[in-house]
């Protein structure tokens, strides 16, 4: 299977730059996974969508301000850092620009000094591991000096950082949101809870690995990048629970669907724990437990439409994804979203 097996046309314009007033209000697109009959409505048509009994499975982690702008200590050069994995002793795996410059020893310094760092070693894709010296709590400096850390094809600057958040992000420790869920407001989930729904929570931390391009023409040869889960034995029984009862595992995004896939054994039942994921689904994977998937629009060639693709199936997902760039559906991070079942 290639690579290019996965591009599709889509006009620039179509890439939403900002998030809507409302954010129920989007589009969304119904595709009959069995018949690849599609139908059009709103995001609040998802309660039409869904039956008692079902069970929606949502990734409850928030993006940190992981976009940091700063200097060179000894030549005042401008450098960005997008920082991207935690480590032990206030060291982080960054991506850092412009790269070639950012050699190891370098000194760093951020908002005037409240934060330095020194480039401790070069990872794998060019990466560098940076150890941090800050007073106080590091969260508290990330949320005053850092930005949000949108995708390089919203190019508009962010007026509320709470809009590239779900209304129910909790742990922190995502490079991305998983935007799938942006489309829920408190009221919708709470009418989805009063309709015989229960809500599952899972923790997948956003790396930028689930973003990178495939740079592969034989997909099976791409490899992704770690990304770490949770899955509390609480949430873990109550999806356990639904498939028992015949209800309906709906995952709202692609992480949710990762880290159930990650997580399930071959008998298909959810494991609770916690630990890291490279799992790369693409057609011809098995799914072991998801019904359903509530998800947004996807770059052409990502590993995110070859998920979707292996859940509906390549055919289906490609004349959707032309059917949706005809009715001028808003594409990507901050676009319209689409119902798999």
């Amino acid at each position: 299977m290639k690579t290019s097996d996965f591009y599709y046309e889509l006009p620039q314009e179509l890439i939403a730059q900002d998030p809507l007033e409302d954010r129920s209000s989007s589009r969304l697109l119904h595709l009959d996974r069995r018949t690849g009959e599609i139908s059009h409505g709103t995001f609040q048509d998802i309660l039409t969508y869904l039956k008692p009994g079902d069970c929606l499975v949502i990734n409850d982690t928030k993006v940190i301000p992981a976009r940091l702008f700063g200097r060179k200590e000894d030549t005042g050069a401008v450098i960005e850092l997008l920082l991207l994995k935690r480590r032990e002793n206030d060291v982080w795996e960054t991506l850092v620009k412009p790269g070639k410059k950012a050699k190891v020893g370098t000194k760093l310094i951020f908002g005037d000094g409240i934060l330095c760092g020194e480039i401790l070693d070069v990872v794998e894709e060019g990466n560098r591991l940076i150890q941090f010296q800050y007073e106080g709590i590091f969260e508290e400096i990330l949320d005053q000096l850092g930005e949000m850390p949108l995708p390089p094809y919203i190019t508009h600057k962010l007026k509320d950082k709470n809009r590239y958040q779900t209304v129910y992000a909790k742990h922190e420790g995502s490079a991305a949101a998983p935007t799938a869920g942006l489309h829920f407001t408190p009221e919708l989930l709470q009418r989805v809870k009063e309709m015989g729904v229960k809500i599952a929570h899972v923790t997948l931390h956003v790396g930028l690995g689930t973003f990178r391009p495939v740079k592969v023409e034989d997909v099976a040869e791409h490899h992704m990048h770690s990304e770490f889960y949770v899955v509390e034995q609480e949430q873990a029984a109550l999806v356990n629970e639904t498939k028992r009862n015949g209800g309906r595992v709906i995952c709202v995004g692609t992480t949710s669907c990762r880290t159930l896939e990650s997580a399930t054994d071959e008998e298909g039942k959810l494991q609770a724990g916690s630990g890291w994921t490279e799992i790369f689904i693409y057609p011809g994977y098995q799914f072991k437990i998801m019904d359903g998937l509530i998800t947004n629009f996807h770059l052409p060639e990502s590993t995110l439409l070859m998920l979707v693709s292996a859940f509906a199936g390549k055919e289906k997902i490609m004349a959707a994804y032309k059917e949706a760039v005809r009715e001028r559906y808003r594409f990507f991070s901050f676009g319209d979203a689409m119902f798999i079942v």
